[in-house]
């Protein structure tokens, strides 16, 4: 807030600049979802701000950090067998390409047919 502006002056010379803002009263939290861990923004006070055409928000609340758990890739006996069957290797070189690989097949019978 300016020095010397009450919230009403406030509010209106934002309009006069064509700056619309709206508060969003039924926010529960807030997830930031980042490669590594979600940011939780528990009890918020959310404002949404129109600035010519671009909308954006103000958080406030209490903060919290959640590692995420990496996603284990499920390797079946049957792609095992799929890759070492198109690639004509043994099925250990299969399991080991389709780790490499994250479980992707076709990734995993090129690199084994690339050798």
């Amino acid at each position: 807030m300016l020095p010397g502006m009450n919230p009403r002056q406030m509010k209106q010379a934002m309009k006069k600049m064509g700056i619309a803002e709206e508060e969003i009263d039924d926010a529960i939290a807030v997830i930031i979802r980042t490669k590594k861990e979600d940011i939780i923004i528990r009890n918020p006070s959310v404002s949404k701000v129109n600035m010519m055409g671009t909308w954006t928000y103000q958080i406030i609340g209490e903060e919290e950090h959640r590692q995420l758990e990496e996603e284990k890739i499920v390797i079946t006996e049957e792609d095992i067998k799929t890759v070492a069957q198109q690639s004509g290797c043994s099925e250990d070189k299969a399991k080991a390409a389709l780790e490499e690989s994250n479980g992707d097949l076709a990734a995993a019978i090129i690199s084994l047919t690339e050798s």
